[in-house]
């Protein structure tokens, strides 16, 4: 099965946002290489909010290139055989931590926001991961800082994109 064809069976079984997921199958109908970052139109990224649910925190990156404190994610690569692996893998890279575990039941939330030219836009599938038992974490070539961050501090450092994130991976929890 090809990346874009899991996409399609994620986003069918996702539950929620029903315009936001309509919007990503559509564009994926629309242009079959809406996986990857050539898409001038836009192509699905996927990340994953690292979270200690035992502590209350997540895990969170101050993005080299936006300088804002963001979930763990990126691009989608040829190698990735699903949005699953490529959450995890890109949470994997950006954290440091090993031994991440996605939370059941697929994404917890979409985003669609827009980013510099000559792309167009991101459509994030984001998933939760959880991060096993005194994690050691570091800083990657993509971030400035890596850090653990309360539930309640999350609104005052990263973006509302971020705080629905959490509200929605506190919600599966």
């Amino acid at each position: 099965m090809s990346l874009s064809d899991d996409a399609v069976l994620v986003l069918k079984s996702y539950e929620g946002q029903e315009e936001l997921r309509q919007t990503y199958l559509d564009h994926l109908a629309a242009h079959p290489d809406g996986m990857w970052k050539a898409c001038r139109a836009g192509h699905l990224t996927a990340s994953a909010l690292v979270i200690d649910p035992e502590r209350g925190r997540v895990l969170l990156t101050l993005h080299k290139k936006l300088r804002m404190w963001l979930q763990m994610g990126g691009h989608c690569e040829p190698q990735d055989a699903s949005l699953e692996a490529a959450a995890l893998r890109e949470a994997t890279e950006e954290s440091g931590v090993e031994g991440l575990t996605l939370l059941p039941g697929g994404p917890v939330a979409l985003d669609r926001h827009a980013i510099p030219a000559p792309c167009h836009w991101h459509f994030d599938v984001q998933y939760a991961a959880v991060a096993p038992p005194d994690a050691a974490h570091a800083v990657s070539d993509e971030s400035l800082d890596v850090r653990w961050f309360g539930y309640d501090e999350v609104a005052s450092v990263a973006d509302e994109s971020v705080v629905r994130l959490l509200e929605a991976t506190r919600a599966r929890l």
